[in-house]
């Protein structure tokens, strides 16, 4: 057993009927290598149970604790049923694209069953060329995009580890009096922590007190979005959308104008937002807010947890000039950088932990029931660096992997983005009232990069990326 860190609880306090709080990491997997021997759903799932043994976090099994007194425990090692968890799906024809990003939209409407381990797998079929896809539906609880980058990779061929295991032992469920002893104890120790949480915030605070850097007042002030159409009422219904650039010709780009791949992920994005803002709210006239998690905790063999916060930092939507935009969105990605580290990088996590459950889950209730702009912020954008080499599934090449955190009470929208050997794959999550079709989102963040490029002297002729599905 163990105890949930305070971070990754309030992600499972924030859950509520229509605001689902589980990531999707989805692998196109090619099966030409395997010369016509079968590789079905069974023989997937035999693939997954051999490996269970390092895949710590779908073997843990949610425990609340009596009366809400503490935080929920994991029980480690609980059984796991791998034909409930792992299911078969199949796309409509022809296959495509547009047809799997439809099937990953419909099975992320859902939330997951809290009674079993928080995670789902689908075997889904049907894909154009023969290919397969492997659709992991995993609560963020579980494990941040570090940790879930880690986890895929031992799930695929990447790490050399001892051959696969036919059985497990399963620890046996705690009792009721066990799980008010513990908290009880940990509630002593959070007790004697907190002196030096509180000296942890104060010195954040003596530090930008004294940091001669002037902050403008998005930062100091951050929360203050501008209302959007993006922010109202999330309902519960799900769209997904991908897309997939050239990684190169991003690197090349944002060499040539001396700003970072990250830099370049939100000026794609603010580019994209601000053509959509002038159609659906008629103007793009104060830059957006968007949360940017940043990790603290880089380990690869970290593979379950929180380590991260999210930075506010500003997205100039309202500069019509490309090249000025990318400018501004590196100038504002260094000030949130710096004011994020003045203050402390764990300060958001260490506070988390005296969050009280019962109350905590009431808040996130009511904000989700409540119809009204969003106040602190208007969307999460993620840029996580993914596998550097290909990954292999039962000897079968995956060919692309695209991820996609959940959405936000209050944001209908969430753009995620994971490189993976050559590619920068871009994924678009919205609910039913955002957008009709997501795929408008990430056509518009390629017609950004082409804009930028266009105005940077670059080809506008993008590289079509081998082993990618097409549009």
């Amino acid at each position: 057993m163990k105890r949930l860190s305070g971070w990754d609880a309030v992600l499972l306090y924030s859950e509520t009927p229509t605001v689902h709080m589980h990531t999707l990491k989805l692998a196109v997997i090619a099966l030409d290598e395997l010369k016509g021997r079968a590789f079905g759903v069974e023989d997937f799932r035999k693939v997954i149970y051999g490996r269970l043994y390092k895949l710590d976090p779908f073997r843990y099994e949610l425990v609340d604790i009596p009366f809400k007194f503490h935080h929920p425990m994991w029980r480690e090692n609980c059984e796991v049923d791998l034909e409930y968890h792992i299911r078969p799906y199949r796309v409509d024809s022809p296959g495509g694209r547009r047809q799997l990003d439809d099937a990953v939209g419909k099975i992320a409407s859902t939330p997951l069953d809290r009674t079993r381990p928080l995670w789902e797998m689908y075997f889904i079929e049907g894909l154009a060329d023969g290919r397969i896809a492997v659709l992991g539906k995993i609560h963020h609880a579980l494990a941040d995009g570090v940790a879930s980058a880690n986890l895929m990779a031992r799930g695929m061929d990447l790490q050399t580890s001892p051959d696969d295991r036919d059985s497990y032992a399963t620890d046996p469920a705690p009792t009721k009096s066990e799980l008010v002893r513990t908290a009880f104890g940990d509630h002593l120790r959070q007790i004697g922590r907190l002196p030096g949480v509180m000296r942890y915030t104060a010195k954040g605070i003596g530090r930008v007190h004294k940091s001669s850097r002037k902050f403008g007042p998005e930062l100091t002030r951050p929360f203050t979005p501008p209302p959007s159409f993006m922010n109202h009422m999330v309902d519960g219904m799900r769209r997904f959308a991908t897309t997939t650039l050239a990684l190169a010709e991003v690197k090349e780009t944002g060499k040539c104008l001396n700003v970072t791949i990250n830099d370049m992920v939100l000026a794609i994005s603010a580019g994209a937002l601000r053509g959509l803002l002038q159609k659906y709210d008629g103007k793009a006239d104060h830059p957006l807010l968007a949360s940017v998690p940043v990790s603290f905790d880089f380990s690869r063999d970290r593979i379950s947890g929180n380590y991260f916060t999210g930075v506010m930092m500003t997205l100039p939507v309202e500069m019509e000039d490309p090249l000025e935009r990318v400018q501004a969105v590196h100038d504002a990605a260094v000030s949130a950088k710096e004011t994020h580290h003045l203050m402390g990088p764990e300060l958001v996590s260490r506070w988390s932990a005296y969050f009280p459950p019962a109350p905590a889950e009431a808040m996130f209730r009511w904000l989700a029931n409540k119809d009204g702009q969003n106040k602190v912020l208007n969307l999460p954008i993620s840029n996580v660096p993914g596998p550097r080499e290909h990954g292999r599934v039962g000897g079968a090449l995956v060919t692309e992997i695209y991820s996609v955190g959940p959405l936000t009470t209050g944001s209908g929208l969430n753009i995620t983005v994971w490189s993976y050997v050559d590619q920068l794959n871009v994924s678009v999550l919205s609910d039913g009232a955002t957008l009709q079709d997501a795929h408008e989102l990430t056509d518009a963040m390629v017609e950004a990069f082409i804009e930028i490029r266009r105005a940077a002297g670059l080809s506008e002729e993008l590289t079509v990326v081998e082993g990618a599905m097409a549009p």
